[in-house]
């Protein structure tokens, strides 16, 4: 991209003065009616996109696996989503008798209604014209709105938490500390990775970060903070090969386990809201937000970025993390718990950390000396992403294996009050049963007094 040296060149010093980068939106003009007007199509916008995504997802994942897909009820099978919506509103709605009532309800009330309010500072386009006003499509913004989203995130983890605990069952328990603990690991993954793009557009803004991406998307020198994110975003979204607070194979279904009816289609409905946001995210922070693709951005001093197409341009970036998701659903196969966990401690944050580093070096050279930027980012995102590789190259040291008892080791499959059976390595007392028989065949061969040596005996 030729205008990639003029904008690295070009990149904001709000950072080194130690100055705040105002909001570039502007809604001065904004009235009752219009903040009610953008509040519903956000909504519209989001519960429309949930249904395309659940088709979506199963038409393309069917493709994937050489086989159709929904085709039956409407074209290309379009009205499926809807009928599995209708389904879940006239399922009979179970509430467990041992659960705690008011959590046990509040609890999908919280993960949607955490989920909904991401997109309040998602930037959709530059100021239009609705219907007499001038505003941007926009619903609100402030100088900390990225900020606002993590915060979003991670107070949305409580429905999923309690979820499972006010169910008072084993496995739902089970499903919710797993989602604490992914959470908490992946948080701190995805924060890392979106200082880097504070540092380079000075702000947390997002109208700010979208406005800073005139010439370059950060995604392009900030590669490697943008690859820790998509990775973070998945494990953030319960996604398969992270989706482990489910787990269908180990916890059943994990904490939605004890939940029936709409309270499941809540959970459901938060899963697939929050896929949109983090794919939102990205595409405002690393994607040039709602700003057209080089070359249509070069067109007419800009003239897909005006207007009504930007709205055109920020869906279709999302639909791409979209499938980025299906992709890797019909692709990876779950993780194990301790390599999730690793993925996330010993490689994403440490990974992170290095890059913010980096960064904040290169950001303050630039300050202090006249240095070549653009080639600083692209050998440090090169040591970065090849530091990255050999991290899951280089094999885990494991400890030593502690010498065990030579030969089998007899149990008392009784000790603790049931029957337990042998685990390898383990046999059992041979059965009076079998001795006896084998008294009296020896009896019988004209020995009395028996083998000499007793037989392993296994069974009775």
């Amino acid at each position: 991209m030729s205008v990639l040296p003029a904008a690295l060149t070009a990149l904001p010093s709000a950072v080194g003065d130690g100055a705040v980068a105002p909001v570039v939106a502007d809604f001065s003009n904004d009235v009752f009616w219009v903040w009610l007007l953008k509040a519903v199509a956000i909504i519209v916008f989001l519960l429309t996109s949930v249904l395309i995504a659940i088709w979506f997802e199963r038409r393309v994942v069917g493709i994937m696996q050489l086989r159709p897909g929904p085709n039956v009820h409407g074209p290309f099978g379009l009205l499926q989503s809807l009928a599995d919506a209708m389904k879940l509103l006239v399922k009979e709605d179970i509430t467990v008798k041992a659960a705690d009532k008011l959590v046990y309800i509040l609890a999908p009330m919280i993960a949607v209604l955490c989920s909904l309010l991401v997109y309040a500072v998602i930037p959709f386009g530059p100021e239009v014209n609705i219907f007499g006003v001038i505003t941007p499509l926009q619903l609100t913004d402030f100088p900390v709105a990225v900020l606002y989203i993590l915060a979003c995130a991670s107070v949305g983890v409580y429905g999923i938490v309690l979820g499972g605990w006010s169910s008072n069952s084993t496995y739902p328990l089970l499903g919710g500390v797993r989602s604490t603990a992914q959470v908490i690991s992946y948080e701190l993954a995805m924060g890392l990775s979106l200082v880097s793009v504070f540092i380079m557009a000075g702000s947390m803004s997002t109208s700010q970060i979208v406005d800073s991406q005139t010439s370059v998307w950060w995604f392009l020198p900030l590669l490697p903070a943008f690859v820790i994110y998509v990775i973070s975003m998945v494990g953030e979204t319960n996604r398969l090969p992270f989706d482990l607070p489910e787990a269908e194979g180990e916890l059943v279904g994990g904490y939605t386990t004890e939940y029936s009816s709409m309270k499941f289609a809540w959970f459901f409905l938060a899963e697939y809201i929050n896929m949109l946001n983090v794919s939102a995210v990205a595409t405002t922070l690393f994607f040039g937000g709602w700003r057209a693709p080089w070359p249509l951005s070069a067109i007419n001093d800009g003239m897909f970025n005006t207007g009504w197409w930007p709205v055109l341009w920020f869906v279709a970036k999302v639909w791409m993390f979209m499938f980025l998701f299906v992709w890797i659903r019909g692709s990876v196969l779950r993780f194990r718990y301790d390599q999730f966990m690793k993925i996330g401690w010993k490689v994403l944050i440490p990974a992170a950390l290095a890059w913010v580093v980096c960064v904040s070096l290169v950001q303050a050279a630039r300050q202090l000396w006249d240095v070549d930027l653009r080639t600083l980012l692209f050998v440090l995102a090169g040591l970065v992403l090849v530091g990255l590789v050999v991290s899951f190259l280089v094999p885990e040291k494991k400890p030593a294996p502690e010498p065990g008892p030579t030969g089998p080791q007899e149990i008392d499959p009784f000790a603790d009050g049931y029957p337990v059976p042998p685990l390898p390595g383990q046999v059992l007392p041979p059965s009076p049963r079998a001795q006896r028989r084998l008294a009296a065949t020896a009896t019988d061969a004209g020995d009395p007094s028996g083998p000499e040596t007793p037989l392993e005996v296994r069974g009775g």
